[in-house]
């Protein structure tokens, strides 16, 4: 598992991008694309996706304090866009929080993760 962590590698940085290309298609995508679903999926949607991207950028290599900026802006700039004429999707607060826990989240088991390949190391 030690190896399959190292940061920095052409695997984690590939897999970062994956996640922000993935972002940038489920958050700006035309409302006529966008699945209906059951209540609430939405903020599990924004959730689990943030999530990820925490847990890439940390595999990736981008320290945690840049990380969790850049990325709650990201969240914000993300939900007042879909405010817009421009994507004509509803900005939500509630997303935003889902986005910003997301985000605490995937840095909280990147750090166990971490924790625990450290410990198999060691």
């Amino acid at each position: 598992m030690g190896s399959t962590l190292r940061e920095h590698g052409a695997l984690a940085r590939g897999a970062f991008a994956v996640a922000v290309l993935v972002s940038l298609a489920v958050l700006f995508a035309p409302p006529s694309d966008v699945p209906s679903g059951p209540a609430g999926i939405d903020k599990v949607v924004h959730f689990a996706l943030f999530a990820v991207l925490a847990v890439t950028g940390r595999w990736a290599g981008v320290r945690a304090g840049v990380l969790s900026g850049l990325l709650v802006l990201y969240a914000a700039g993300s939900e007042l866009l879909q405010g817009t004429d421009l994507v004509d999707r509803d900005a939500s607060v509630g997303d935003l929080v889902a986005d910003s826990a997301g985000v605490v989240v995937g840095l909280l088991v990147w750090r166990s993760l971490a924790a625990r390949a450290g410990r198999l190391r060691g």
